[in-house]
């Protein structure tokens, strides 16, 4: 197997014992991203529509140091403190993949999540 360490300045860099992806022969393993800004790694808080899109940011920005894009995704989880923020999370989230070639998705209610954001998402990609 080819592993190699997919790391890019414009996402916000981890902060705990991870890499931001693994890219293991064509497939990219994204660890989950939580609205940072990399600038100054200060959350996006307090509209759940504008947190979503910083995290599916970060995601891009990943994407795209691993010479991806979001049509590459084939799989997203995504962790919501409250499952009261789907309607909303899905209408910033759909808005980055067609229907038709949507990635497979599950998404999840948890209790916390890092520095108690409300959103959460890991994908994985194949080139």
């Amino acid at each position: 197997m080819k592993k190699r360490i997919i790391s890019t300045l414009n996402a916000p860099t981890p902060i705990g014992p991870y890499n931001q992806a693994v890219m293991a022969n064509d497939t990219l393993y994204i660890s989950g991203q939580i609205p940072l800004k990399s600038e100054n790694m200060e959350l996006v808080q307090g509209d759940i529509k504008k947190e979503t899109q910083q995290v599916m940011e970060n995601l891009g920005y990943i994407l795209d140091a691993a010479e991806m894009k979001f049509e590459n995704v084939v799989k997203s989880t995504i962790f919501l403190s409250e499952m009261e923020n789907f309607g909303q999370v899905n209408q910033i989230y759909s808005s980055y993949f067609e229907n038709k070639s949507a990635p497979a998705r599950e998404t999840l209610a948890v209790k916390t999540l890092p520095k108690n954001v409300r959103i959460e998402i890991s994908m994985i990609a194949v080139k």
